[in-house]
């Protein structure tokens, strides 16, 4: 791909004191073709004094040019920017021509054509930075303006905008304009959707998706619009001010990089949230959060959004944290924060403890290229937990009165930090401002250990940190149950504020003490030698998920830091986890145990019997399931047993007959994964393959394929997966991933060790190549994790060292050589503290 400068923070403070932008008049041509489209676009802003600056661009091709009615030269385009040079102080208008490139790799105006039935559809994904490769634009939030786009599209299609769209007498749809909004936000989405609408409060929803998936989205389309429904509620008991603006729709697209975008009034989706196939009700749990989230973005991030992308952590911690409050206020799920804390915090503690680790609110996001980088673990786990930890500490009643504050403040406008937070401390008389420089502005992971103290029959508790942070949190005592020896009661649970003025009084000694019992807090959990014999024998009999939940994760951070041996986290899963009843719990449990840990901190050698502890656990599961009772827990252990297979015969004769004994039947998604496990294996074919294919040939389909086939144990087979991924840009994003999950295989590592020191001269020249979203892509899957060896480590670090690698390549590869170094310790048996 062609260079693209990068807007500097300096850059974008100085043009935003030297302009004032009013509207963009955008006209899209949808018909030009399945290469290019046209687009032009007026700009009207006025220059506060004399001046150059300039306009942001990314064309195939730059037809004409003018300022105020005067030409200027297409040709001093140099890479993305347009040179705006001697302008007057006043008003301006700016008009620019050009014929714009369609993506494949999720960023600008994607294209996506339906393998299933030919239909071709559109979509804008313009976050950060890429609202450039669609029309031109002075690109950067806190230039916020009025949009108003028309598109015209090909005959049968339908054209959503952030706005409500209506076709006009010309053929070309128009949209509403827009209040004032950032560029990054601004959407549009076109095709032959299929739709389901209704009102709400008397604006329109609608869902939007393919029309090959419309019968998957009818069967969900009420559960759908009742979350919808009842978050928008929701969140208008929460928010003095009304939703503001004219729509709501909701799309589900094609090939989309993200799990969904906020756009104002056209939340995009990726539509893998359309099932096709079974999934647990903690996935549709997780469907109805997002929903939340997207929805939270609309007052947090496009009523009121950052002024630069430091902070864009409140744009997304918030949205996490009252996505998962919100989902448990107002839907069927009442739980979500179970899935928060065994799944998604777990995303949050490994990032805070890379070398790459920020604050959540960092200083120094010096251009465009950096505040990408920060779209982690940290930005949404561990910021949405310390809001969490906050709203704790401040009362839900003068949170959310700071936030309606905050709000009436800066609305249609832009904010910092420092007006959140000032807008919070207008609510209380704590100190949020020296809350917010502990929390906020350091980085690292906490850890808290109890400390009890016996004296005269009775005990004191004191939670021991080692940190910096104030920690408001509860502790759980419990008791075994004298009529259940199995079952562990919950005698109370002890409001602490650490570090505490004085010990604090327990009465008798329990059999458990756990620190941050109810998972208010963000901080790694370990045990005194006592409670931890309980929970090696009795962690099932605990009576709640949650407290389940921050159990396995105090487990999983000790493995991690070299404290556990893996072999006993795998033996405390074969334990307790048959007994287990919560969806979330199992699956992260399961994940980790038959991911990281056995694929990464096993040596091989211990590998054949861990993947055999796991399959008789899945059995197990399978057993306990039988009944029809629990068929999330049944699909979950289906999943993971076909993961950890190490023998063909038995997922092979469920492939043959189309079903599990007992049940489920082999959806679309089941099949797949058998067939790829299969491949690894080396116990199916290409002409297997090319069957299955025919049987789905969806855009799924397609994907498995590709996954299954890059997954052969055939030197022919992975020359052209490489070739596919490294040597030529064919590729979509969603294909270049399926590719690369089916590469590398433990079973093949002899098959595949040459392709280890490949990996990185050929990631550095793709990602420069193909920009950003494949460089991610490149670093997370394509990254030979399996090799676990000093060799490997070093031929990573040489080329972080001494590689010219892009911003987005070199942040995901650091990240991953260090999960491979902690790996190489925890094999050695070396703490990783």
């Amino acid at each position: 791909m062609a260079c693209m400068s990068v807007l500097t923070r300096d850059e974008a403070q100085l043009r935003a004191q030297f302009l004032d932008v009013h509207r963009y008049t955008v006209d899209l041509d949808l018909t030009t073709g399945a290469e290019t489209f046209d687009s032009r676009t007026a700009i009207r802003f006025t220059a506060r004094a004399d001046g150059d600056t300039f306009v942001e661009l990314k064309p195939a091709e730059l037809r004409s040019v003018t300022l105020d009615g005067q030409p200027l030269d297409p040709e001093s385009l140099s890479e993305n920017r347009l040179p705006l040079k001697n302008l007057t102080a006043g008003e301006h208008e700016l008009r620019v021509d050009a014929a714009m490139r369609y993506s494949r790799t999720g960023e600008g105006m994607h294209r996506f054509t339906d393998p299933s039935d030919g239909e071709t559809y559109v979509y804008t994904q313009l976050f950060m930075d890429d609202v450039q490769r669609v029309f031109a634009a002075f690109d950067q939030p806190d230039l916020k303006a009025v949009f108003e786009v028309s598109v015209k599209a090909p005959e049968g299609w339908t054209v959503l905008a952030n706005g409500v769209t209506a076709r006009r007498d010309d053929g070309a749809w128009q949209a509403a304009p827009t209040p004032l909004i950032s560029t990054y936000l601004v959407a549009v989405a076109a095709g032959p959707w299929h739709s389901v609408r209704t009102e709400h409060r008397g604006l329109p929803f609608a869902l939007h998706c393919r029309r090959s998936l419309a019968p998957h989205l009818d069967t969900d389309a009420d559960e759908i619009l009742d979350v919808t429904r009842a978050c928008f509620d929701r969140y208008h008991e929460k928010f003095q001010e009304p939703y503001p603006f004219d729509s709501y729709d909701q799309a589900f697209v094609p090939e989309f990089n993200a799990g969904a975008m906020e756009n104002p009034g056209l939340v995009t989706f990726r539509d893998d949230f359309v099932y096709r196939s079974a999934v647990t009700d903690t996935e549709r749990q997780t469907r109805a959060m997002v929903i939340a989230h997207e929805m939270a973005h609309m007052w947090f991030g496009d009523l009121v959004t950052l002024k630069w992308w430091d902070d864009i952590w409140l744009n997304e911690s918030f949205a996490e944290y009252m996505g998962y409050q919100t989902t448990a206020e107002a839907t069927r799920f009442t739980d979500p924060w179970t899935e928060f804390g065994v799944t998604r915090k777990a995303w949050g503690y490994d990032a805070d403890q890379r070398p790459t680790t920020h604050p959540v609110a960092p200083e120094n996001v010096d251009d465009t290229a950096s505040a990408l980088l920060n779209f982690d673990g940290i930005s949404y786990a561990k910021g949405a937990s310390a809001l969490r930890q906050l709203a704790a500490w401040l009362g839900e009643k003068d949170f959310l009165a700071g936030i309606n504050t905050h709000f009436e403040r800066h609305k249609f406008s832009n904010a910092t930090l420092a007006d959140f937070i000032d807008s919070l401390a207008s609510a209380t008389d704590r100190d949020v401002h020296a809350w917010a420089d502990s929390w906020l502005r350091t980085t690292g992971v906490d850890t808290l250990t109890p400390v009890i103290a016996s004296a005269g029959g009775t005990c004191t508790l004191t939670a021991d940190r080692a940190g910096s942070r104030p920690h408001r949190l509860s502790a759980g005592l419990y008791d075994h149950d004298v009529a259940d020896e199995g079952r562990l009661v919950l005698r109370e649970r002890v409001g602490l504020d650490v570090p505490q003025s004085a010990p604090q009084p327990i009465g008798k000694r329990p059999a458990l003490v756990l620190l941050n019992d109810g998972d208010i807090t963000y901080a790694k959990l370990r045990f005194d030698a006592a409670s931890f014999e309980t929970v090696r024998t009795g962690l099932s009999g605990l009576p709640d998920p949650l407290t389940r939940a921050v159990v396995w994760n105090a487990l999983r951070d000790a493995v991690r830091d070299g404290e556990l041996p893996p072999a006993a986290y795998l033996d405390a899963a074969r334990a307790h986890l048959p007994y287990e009843t919560d969806l979330a719990v199992a699956q992260g449990v399961l994940a980790f145990a038959a991911g990281q840990l056995t694929e990464q901190y096993l040596t091989p050698g211990d590998r054949p019997a861990a993947l055999a502890t796991l399959t008789s656990l899945c059995r197990d599961l399978l057993r306990r399931t039988e009944d029809g009772d629990h068929p999330g827990l049944r699909l979950i252990a289906v999943r993971h047993l076909i993961s950890v297979a190490a023998h063909p015969e038995t997922i092979a004769a469920w492939l043959a007959d189309g079903t599990v004994p007992g049940g489920p039947e082999l959806d679309p998604e089941l099949r797949w994964r058998v067939l790829a496990r299969l491949a690894a294996l080396g116990a199916t074919d290409e002409d297997a393959i090319a069957a299955e294919l025919a049987r789905d040939p969806s855009a799924t389909g397609q994907e498995g394929a590709a996954r299954c086939r890059a997954a052969l144990p055939d030197p022919e087979a992975k020359r052209a997966a490489w070739e596919a991924m490294f040597a030529g840009d064919d590729l979509s994003n969603y294909l270049f991933t399926a590719t690369a999950q089916g590469f590398w295989q433990l079973e093949q590592a002899d098959l595949v060790r040459e392709y280890v020191p490949r990996f990185y001269p050929d990631a550095v020249a793709l990602a420069a190549r193909r920009g950003p979203a494949i460089a991610v892509a490149a670093g997370r899957w394509c990254f030979p994790a399996h090799a676990v060896d000093a060799e490997n480590l070093a031929l990573g670090e040489a080329c972080l060292r001494d590689g010219d690698l892009t911003p987005a390549l070199r942040r995901t590869l650091a990240d991953r050589l260090d999960d491979l170094s902690r790996a190489l310790r925890v094999r050695a048996g070396q703490r990783t503290e």
